[in-house]
């Protein structure tokens, strides 16, 4: 099944994390590739799954929130690492180890040309039959929306940052 969460409100990544729990409660083994997100970030998240061992796998590929935030590494490097964690994504997908992987933030990746979206088509529907697909992040490609089982749109009503409050730690990250 392929799910693509995606929209400009908070909780994609969230409920992409919540499905992964409820495989991992059923028995099955997640594997979660973070396209923009580094490892000089940390998080929340990636501090609670080392509980859960190789049943529930993190892997940061990004190098950092691109062109914001005080990112001052050249494009190509993040087009690198994308890439790389594509690569690296693709092996764990056709590995058949998995129940279902998360490509967090790939729609970003997308958005910001670090990634082409023919090979990204190609990866999904290619995709081993009885694999779950998480492809999370704002501005999903409508190619990718048209082939989903499952797609929601997050719509963001409010946030603290329309009134320019930077992300709270374990609330945004």
């Amino acid at each position: 099944m392929l799910f693509v969460f995606t929209g400009n409100g908070k909780g994609k990544t969230t409920s992409a994390l919540g499905q992964a729990l409820r495989v991992v409660g059923q028995g099955g083994k997640v594997i979660i590739f973070q396209f923009i997100k580094s490892r000089s970030w940390p998080t929340g998240e990636e501090e609670s799954l080392k509980v859960f061992g190789s049943k529930l796998r993190l892997i940061k590929g990004g190098r950092g929130f691109v062109g914001i935030m005080g990112d001052k590494l050249p494009f190509l490097v993040h087009k690198k690492a994308a890439g790389e964690t594509l690569k690296r994504a693709k092996k764990e997908i056709f590995s058949k180890k998995y129940n279902l992987v998360v490509l967090d933030e790939i729609n970003v990746a997308l958005s910001l040309k670090l990634l082409s979206l023919a090979e990204v088509l190609k990866l999904v529907k290619s995709a081993p039959k009885g694999l779950d697909l998480i492809l999370t992040g704002r501005g999903a490609p409508r190619e990718l929306v048209k082939i989903a089982d499952i797609c929601t749109n997050f719509q963001e009503v409010k946030h603290p940052f329309q009134k320019g409050v930077w992300g709270k730690k374990g609330i945004e990250y």
